[in-house]
């Protein structure tokens, strides 16, 4: 039976034309490369910058950062919709509080990579 997957992981990619296509080659860890057009690699990847000369450990506090800060934006963005308002009252708060939550979470998370 199939069952649906989430992924991370942190690849180093270029932009790179193929076939006239915008894309976006991707070096894995293990070497491997491919490439990827442009629409699927930017709903699949966050850009972190360049880290690859700093130890893996703040590169994953930095990669973590990125991720929170791209989901709270894209909820921040939700609490201002119609959708949002359509919501039982319940909902709506927990949303709130998620909210509230992550943009704490990315204040912590900032001062751990200004501490690195």
């Amino acid at each position: 039976m199939s069952q649906e997957y989430i992924g991370t992981k942190q690849v180093t990619a270029w932009p790179e034309l193929k076939g006239g296509a915008d894309g976006f080659a991707v070096k894995y860890s293990d070497g491997y490369t491919s490439w990827s057009p442009k629409g699927i690699f930017d709903s699949s990847y966050i850009g972190i910058g360049q880290v690859k000369e700093l130890p893996q450990h703040v590169q994953r506090v930095i990669g973590e950062k990125a991720q929170n800060d791209d989901r709270l934006a894209k909820l921040s963005a939700f609490i201002k919709t119609e959708a949002f308002r359509e919501l039982a009252g319940k909902s709506q708060g927990l949303l709130v509080a998620q909210s509230v939550a992550m943009s704490e979470l990315s204040g912590i998370l900032a001062d751990r990579i200004a501490s690195f």
